[in-house]
């Protein structure tokens, strides 16, 4: 499909036997690039909202085919959510992008990752940087009460090659104020920043370019990044990851860690 109408298939099929699979509950298909699906959750799996996991299919020879995938589903959350791009080629999403619920998928339950709110120190503002199904990890974490306990201001911004690719983005934040649990949280504090780079769209540019002259600190009425009020989180290709890198040391922001808290942190296990 061209449009931005996401597709959802909800009827199951009988499902094959497989170690450590999770049956798949409902598939939505946002573009004729991007999908997203939920899984049933193992009910020893604990992780942090932020966290990936590794996730994929077996192969005929009967070896997992796996990949790390950000969970896109808060902590508290029955169920697991992914966001995923559909590669043509690609050894798994080539036949990822097929599944329907009642499949199932293989799910190693050892969550980790830099994008949690350990790896920060206390700030009163948060930024997420996302471009494409960079998007996923800040899905759980707009979602997640702590976000909001910690932040005075919270900014979520999405760059995607056209609209259509914006949706997820879009729905997430629809949803977020009539959330029974966390509705209350979010109100007059979650602020949504979408641009595109290709298709005309009411904001345009890459966000590193709208950073840099600006743009992104007026249409938001902000004076400033600094590292006494603003902590930031980046997930998306090597190359935004480099550039915001850049970016935001040039405000004065440190990277941190688990280990070693800073001001901002980048998901170097996603590249897309």
């Amino acid at each position: 499909m061209n449009d931005s109408s996401p597709v959802r298939a909800d009827a199951a099929r009988p499902a094959p036997t497989m170690p450590d699979a999770q049956t798949v509950t409902r598939v939505t298909h946002w573009t004729d690039r991007l999908f997203s699906f939920r899984v049933t959750r193992p009910r020893s799996l604990r992780f942090r909202s932020g966290e990936f996991v590794m996730i994929g299919l077996q192969k005929e020879d009967g070896k997992p085919l796996l990949r790390a995938y950000s969970i896109a589903s808060p902590s508290w959350e029955d169920e697991l959510e992914f966001y995923s791009i559909k590669v043509p080629d690609g050894p798994l999403t080539s036949r990822l992008q097929h599944i329907a619920p009642g499949d199932r998928i293989i799910l190693r339950p050892k969550p980790v990752g830099t994008l949690v709110h350990d790896a920060l120190l206390p700030g009163r503002r948060l930024w997420f940087f996302a471009t494409g199904t960079g998007i996923a990890p800040f899905a759980s974490l707009v979602r997640d009460p702590e976000t909001y306990e910690n932040y005075d201001q919270v900014i979520l911004t999405h760059t995607c090659r056209d609209r259509a690719e914006l949706a997820y983005g879009q729905e997430l934040v629809r949803n977020l104020e009539n959330d029974p649990l966390i509705g209350e949280f979010v109100a007059g504090k979650l602020r949504y920043y979408p641009t595109t780079t290709r298709q005309d769209s009411p904001r345009m540019g890459r966000i590193t370019t709208l950073l840099r002259d600006g743009t992104l600190l007026r249409d938001l009425g902000i004076d400033n990044i600094a590292p006494e009020t603003d902590r930031a989180m980046v997930c998306g290709s090597l190359g935004l990851n480099v550039d915001l890198r850049e970016i935001l040391e040039g405000f004065g922001l440190r990277e941190g860690s688990n280990s070693a808290p800073a001001d901002y942190v980048v998901e170097k296990a996603f590249v897309g």
